[in-house]
């Protein structure tokens, strides 16, 4: 698993028995590490960073190995995600574009196209269609899009899709306005049929294009949620500032529903507590309780989910990491 403890290296860790330990270290960024995604097939891993600057790194006799990518970008990185046939990928930054990146055979480099219009603001989230053409972005401009990320010297000409027919490179496909916040996470569903995001007003949405693009919006009494990941055709986990993973379902528009909440609570003994204690909590905390902790396994917020074993049809496992350095490996059962 590559993990990056919000500095300017990654570390790549191996599971021994029970315990993790450290195999590897690629430093070669100078800023903050923004975004890494591994390619499960190619086994290649992007990283992204706050220097503006992307690697992609392949493993070469026991060592891993950079190479700079021309991305292009006078603002930070923030996000990357390789696309399902891996033979491209998708950069999200802060100068209003998305990169899409593919390899050049001739020049044995890494080259970009962007996506300009009509991005707003800082890109915060990409997802891939499965047909390898589709983009979704959320970003700080309040809106959720879907892009033909098409390029010609690589591949060929896509079919139509329920999201639309014409798909050159850059093409809208779909925008939704005022989605109520900064879209923080995007997830296509394992058919693309539907595209679910979260944004910084406690909402998950899900837009179903087999359904002529109705949009269904819950929004929930959590706080904002921070990553989305659909893990079934119609179970969706979303987790954030709660600090635990939270599952909705989606059957069709209109129905979508939370579920339940993804979290063993924590078995707290209740000590006998002297009446100063009592009291002195009461003038503190306004409250009785002794414990300040969260009784969620995470003490801090979920920034991020990744599916770890199965496909997004029949998701086995998922990671979250926090903003509490704990790194948690989830089973789910449907």
């Amino acid at each position: 698993i590559a993990v990056s403890p919000n500095n300017n290296v990654v570390n790549i860790y191996e599971k021994k028995g029970k315990d993790w330990a450290k195999i590897h270290e690629l430093s070669e960024h100078s800023g903050r590490i923004t975004g890494i995604d591994w390619a499960p097939e190619s086994n290649r891993i992007v990283t992204c960073a706050s220097d503006r600057n992307a690697y992609v790194w392949t493993l070469k006799d026991g060592v891993w190995k950079p190479t700079l990518v021309l991305v292009r970008i006078n603002r930070a990185a923030t996000c990357v995600k390789w696309s399902p046939l891996e033979n491209k990928f998708a950069l999200g930054s802060g100068a209003r574009l998305i990169s899409v990146c593919y390899f050049e055979k001739e020049n044995d480099w890494w080259l970009s196209k962007h996506i300009k219009k009509p991005i707003c603001s800082t890109v915060l989230s990409l997802d891939w269609h499965p047909n390898n053409i589709l983009l979704a972005a959320g970003s700080a401009d309040l809106h959720c899009r879907v892009f033909s990320a098409y390029i010609k010297d690589i591949e060929d000409k896509p079919g139509p899709t329920a999201w639309g027919a014409k798909m050159p490179f850059g093409e809208v496909l779909l925008e939704h306005k005022d989605c109520g916040g900064w879209v923080h996470s995007v997830s296509f569903s394992h058919s693309g049929g539907q595209l679910a995001w979260v944004a910084h007003n406690s909402s998950i949405t899900v837009v179903d294009a087999a359904q002529g693009k109705e949009v269904t919006q819950l929004i929930t009494d959590h706080l904002p949620l921070l990553s989305v990941l659909y893990v079934s055709p119609t179970e969706i986990v979303a987790a954030g500032h709660d600090c635990c993973p939270y599952q909705f379902t989606y059957k069709g528009p209109g129905t979508l529903a939370f579920v339940k909440k993804l979290d063993i609570a924590k078995q707290t003994s209740k000590g006998s507590m002297s009446a100063m204690q009592h009291f002195r909590n009461l003038d503190k905390r306004a409250t009785e309780e002794e414990s300040s902790e969260p009784g969620t396994l995470h003490q801090n917020s979920i920034t991020q989910l990744c599916v770890v074993s199965g496909e997004k049809s029949k998701v086995e496992k998922f990671s979250s990491v926090g903003l509490d350095g704990a790194m948690v490996i989830w089973d789910f059962k449907v």
